[in-house]
């Protein structure tokens, strides 16, 4: 897979993104074009090198007659839907971070989105290095979009509304579920722009992705910072991909207050989101008050999607996040013919071991029910089929364990059941249901989330 990984030490901005990514190889001409197409009077857009605390970056400039617009969502909307310079992605990408900016100016504000005046961001530079960073992000043409996480910087600045504490309210609202971390520089490191691009299209955040990287970019940002380089960089390259091990996402919540009808619900609306692995552990919270850790296991492009569910269904205060290592089978799926039909199931290997199969529940019960059997009757005469069709292979010496392509049946009389077995199947390596779960319940509680953890008793997160 093809990523994108933006290291953020002192921030992100729009400047910055869009310098960064022409840095590490988009054409700045084919950006300049694309702005150009805006037709917006008197506006150019300037690239140069610069150095900033002693290295090489590239710094973007929007020139532009003075102004005095304040648009709206609609105005920028119709701006950018009739730039003909523009493809539908990268149009797509544009509007989807206004419509971001939009929704936060909206919350903060207390109004609907199509009421927002853009002040800051309605202004021209800030129009030029949204659509510029949309025709940079899919010119870079990467799959996946990784972020470090994000220092805001401290103090206040002034904005259109008067004087604000860092981060603004805006870009607080954009930052909501992205971690943070703090950086002692009394300056607005991260800007409304750039918390929009991060939050509408970075998928995952945390540290740098076991990668080969082929391509660095490096942007500048426009303020000179004291004993540190004010520099957005962005490594591309690609995934290194291990076949028998992988990176999930631990999620946990200490819940005291929910009841076992709705945690009950949110497990199962996790597993339908995409959860590898949902379950809850007992536990005695501070005070002796009976809890329990609901443990989400997943992906980590899913995260945000499934911490919006746990916060949702159960109002919890806090979600703690661990990227985990685990070495899992290769697996895919598999079919075996009983004599109460056919069985669903996980084919799973590693190298040098023999392939175990695992029968689907589902299909079990149901053949189970049909037949007026016993649960297990299904389930030993799936195994029974898969044991059979390995020894048939192994005589052959054919490995049904691991990746290739068989399109035949083998059909055998044992005990008037017909037993045979279907390789035409997907190789994709389907990891919805492992328990392998490689977790650990000794967990230390006291994540230092940047705030204190001393919550008042009825706080959900400990």
């Amino acid at each position: 897979m093809r990523i994108a990984y933006f290291d953020c030490s002192t921030g992100i901005a729009g400047d910055m993104t869009l310098a960064a990514l022409i840095d590490a190889g988009v054409d700045a001409d084919a950006v300049k074009a694309g702005i150009a197409s805006l037709k917006l009077p008197g506006v150019e857009l300037v690239t140069k090198n610069v150095m900033r605390g002693g290295f090489r970056a590239t710094h973007v400039q929007v020139k532009h007659p003075e102004q005095h617009a304040h648009r709206h969502l609609s105005d920028i909307r119709k701006l950018i839907e009739e730039a003909e310079g523009l493809t539908d992605i990268q149009r797509d990408i544009a509007v989807r971070i206004f419509e971001s900016i939009g929704q936060a100016e909206a919350k903060v504000h207390g109004t609907t989105i199509e009421k927002i005046h853009f002040h800051e961001v309605g202004a021209i530079d800030s129009i030029v290095d949204i659509v510029g960073a949309a025709i940079a992000l899919d010119l870079i043409d990467v799959d996946r979009l990784v972020c470090s996480p994000i220092p805001t910087g401290r103090g206040q600045v002034k904005i259109d509304h008067g004087v604000c504490s860092i981060p603004t309210p805006a870009t607080a609202e954009l930052l909501k579920g992205i971690p943070l971390v703090d950086l002692p520089v009394d300056a607005e490191l991260t800007t409304p722009t750039g918390a929009a691009i991060i939050s509408t299209l970075c998928e995952e955040f945390g540290s740098l992705p076991t990668m080969r990287i082929d391509r660095i970019g490096y942007g500048a940002g426009t303020r000179e910072l004291s004993g540190r380089a004010n520099i957005l960089r962005v490594l591309v390259g690609e995934t290194v991909e291990d076949e028998e091990s992988e990176v999930v996402v631990l999620l946990e919540s200490n819940l005291d207050d929910v009841s076992p009808e709705v945690i009950g619900y949110t497990k199962r609306a996790l597993l339908k989101a995409g959860a590898l692995d949902v379950w809850s552990t007992p536990i005695q919270m501070k005070k002796d008050r009976p809890g329990v850790i609901l443990s989400v296991l997943c992906e980590p492009a899913h995260v945000r999607k499934l911490e919006a569910i746990v916060f949702q269904e159960t109002e919890t205060f806090g979600v703690r996040r661990s990227r985990i290592e685990r070495s899992v089978r290769n697996r895919r799926e598999y079919t075996v013919q009983t004599g109460y039909g056919l069985v669903k199931g996980k084919l799973g290997w590693r190298a040098g071991e023999a392939a175990v199969f695992t029968p689907e529940y589902e299909d079990c019960a149901k053949l189970a029910t049909q037949h007026k059997v016993p649960l297990r009757d299904v389930y030993r005469a799936a195994e029974a089929s898969f044991a059979f069709s390995v020894d048939e292979d192994d005589e052959h010496d054919h490995d049904c364990g691991h990746d290739h392509d068989c399109e035949h049946d083998h059909d055998v009389d044992m005990e008037d059941d017909v037993h045979t077995h279907d390789h035409a199947h997907d190789h994709s390596h389907d990891h919805g249901h492992s328990h392998d779960h490689s977790h650990d319940h000794s967990h230390d509680h006291s994540h230092d989330h940047g705030h204190d953890h001393d919550h008042a008793d009825d706080d959900d997160e400990e």
